[in-house]
């Protein structure tokens, strides 16, 4: 008996040690995101299985082309996933397909070739000045995307953080890349 108690002792040990290294890490350090939906496609598939960065965001700022989770600002409970276009302090214009993003060193063209084929329309005839805490997102497939051309800009309180590696499927596991623009 007294060795049953020793060995459930043990066994006790071993999961409140992991328990105290796993939780924390999982709760304020990574989480997992599964992908639903066709709105990053082609670069996202429903289904991926992504580990998020939710540590990196509380040392500097979301950076341009950075794929972000986050709280969808009508209904919080809910988790998207898009892409960073637009930075605080920047006018976003959406014209005959053209993102066109303003700031202090004047207006440019968005060049998103190294993650959106030529063919992607991206439609919509805006203009967007965000504050200094907002941001504006797209989804990859701009024609299945609710993103930030229908329920406007994100709140930076809002993210969650940044997709850091793609697990699933196993095939295309990789850690995410950011483009140069």
């Amino acid at each position: 008996m007294k060795s049953f108690l020793a060995f459930i002792w043990e066994i006790a040990k071993i999961v409140i040690i992991a328990l105290l290294i796993v939780v924390p890490i999982r709760y304020f350090i990574f989480q997992p995101f599964f992908v639903k939906g066709q709105s990053m496609e082609p670069n996202f598939g429903s289904g991926d299985y992504l580990i998020i960065d939710e540590i990196t965001y509380r040392f500097r700022p979301p950076q341009r082309g950075e794929v972000v989770v986050f709280r969808y600002p009508d209904d919080p409970s809910q988790r998207y996933i898009k892409r960073i276009i637009g930075l605080p302090g920047e006018t976003i214009e959406i014209e005959e397909g053209k993102v066109i993003i303003y700031n202090e060193q004047g207006g440019r063209m968005l060049k998103e070739s190294d993650y959106l084929s030529s063919s992607v329309f991206t439609s919509g005839n805006l203009r967007i000045t965000l504050d200094g805490n907002e941001f504006f997102v797209l989804g990859d497939n701009r024609a299945a995307s609710a993103d930030s051309r229908g329920w406007g800009p994100l709140p930076q309180e809002n993210i969650v953080g940044r997709t850091l590696i793609r697990v699933w499927p196993f095939v295309v596991f990789a850690k995410i890349k950011v483009p140069n623009y």
